[in-house]
Formats: C-alpha cells, sequence, structure tokens
C-alpha cells in the first residue's frame, strides 16, 4: 500500500562569514564606482534635467559680448550640450532594474520632462525674455508687458504658436533621446566583432 510522503524543500546553507565578506565587498565597490551616477527615483530625475534646462535657457539670455572671445567656441559648445543634456542625464539617472530595457515610464519620462522643460520656458520668457537666434544674447525683453502693448509688441497669438512649437519640438526629441539612452544602457546597441575565438564585443 503506497503512503503518502511529504517531501520538504531542500534548504539553502547559512553563507559562511567569507560569503557574506565577499558581498558585502561587492556591494561597496559597487557604490564607489557609482559616485555620481548612484540612481535617483523618478521625481529627482525629472527635476535634475528640469534644471539643466533652465540654465541652459538663463545662460542663452547673456549678451555675447559678456564671453571673451578666445573661449567663445567652448562656451557656444559649452551651450550646445547643455541643451541636448536634459533627457539623455534624466534616463541615465532613472533608477531602473538590470532586466527592464525600455517601458512606460521612460516614455512617461520623456512626455513630463517636456512638459516641465516647456513651463519652465514660458516663465523665463514672460519674466526675463526670449534668446536671439542662433547663438543667443537677450532680444527685447521680459514677453510679459509686451503682451500689453509696449514697444516690441507681442500677440498673444504668436507667444502661444512659439511656445507650441517649441513644445512638440522637445516632445520629439526628448523621446526620442531617452529611447537611445535606455537602448545603449541596456545593451540593445552591442554587437560582437569579429566572428571566432577572438572576437571581441562593443
Amino acid at each position: 500500500m503506497a503512503s503518502d510522503i511529504s517531501e520538504t524543500p531542500p534548504t539553502r546553507p547559512a553563507p559562511t562569514p567569507a560569503e557574506l565578506a565577499a558581498r558585502e565587498a561587492r556591494r561597496r565597490r559597487g557604490e564607489a564606482e557609482r559616485g555620481l551616477w548612484q540612481r535617483v527615483d523618478f521625481r529627482r530625475a525629472i527635476i535634475e534635467g528640469t534644471i539643466i534646462f533652465a540654465l541652459w535657457r538663463l545662460l542663452v539670455l547673456v549678451p555675447l559680448g559678456v564671453w571673451p572671445a578666445g573661449i567663445f567656441p567652448l562656451i557656444l559648445l559649452g551651450l550646445l550640450l547643455l541643451r541636448f543634456l536634459p533627457p539623455v542625464w534624466a534616463s541615465m539617472r532613472l533608477i531602473a532594474t538590470r532586466r527592464e530595457k525600455m517601458s512606460r515610464r521612460f516614455f512617461k519620462l520623456a512626455g513630463l520632462l517636456a512638459t516641465t522643460c516647456l513651463l519652465t520656458d514660458v516663465l523665463l520668457a514672460l519674466a526675463v525674455g526670449d534668446p536671439a537666434q542662433p547663438f543667443g544674447g537677450p532680444t527685447f525683453g521680459p514677453d510679459l508687458p509686451r503682451l500689453f502693448g509696449v514697444p516690441h509688441h507681442l500677440g498673444l497669438g504668436a507667444f502661444l504658436g512659439m511656445e507650441l512649437a517649441t513644445y512638440g519640438l522637445l516632445l520629439v526629441y526628448y523621446l526620442i533621446a531617452t529611447i537611445c539612452t535606455r537602448l545603449a544602457q541596456g545593451g540593445f546597441l552591442r554587437f560582437t566583432m569579429p566572428a571566432g575565438n577572438g572576437r571581441v564585443t562593443l
């Protein structure tokens, strides 16, 4: 007669002190390697990206004559970097698991970051003004007085049109930049060459 035999799953042996010490060493080494790149939560990533955008938006209002001629090319390069950095920085800083390649929250990150940057742009335009193109510098001063008919009048429709166009560009670029950053972090852009025993993964 068959008897019911209950099998208990084998218990895992407790880690030895040497294994615990090795785990702690790996954890501390990982924290030391991350340093500045310690990942942050969703809200913090949005705030940091918006701050970078606001910094760029203020720097492009500085008159061109303020910068020394010798470093002016470096200033332009720095402004260009700040302009395109917010979505890349926020995507790199956001906490993500190793298996998470692309999820809805990264698409949400791009949309929310574009929205907060647009609101920052609107506030700075109303309070400080718009930068001249293509290199920056002030134009006609704050947009808020211009909406009420002072010199260099600015129509409400024109103002809203400029901001909507800016919003569209931000949405498109931030979405593309977020996707490319996540793919690069997740290893989707890696390839191996050449074939054979001596292959190297890039």
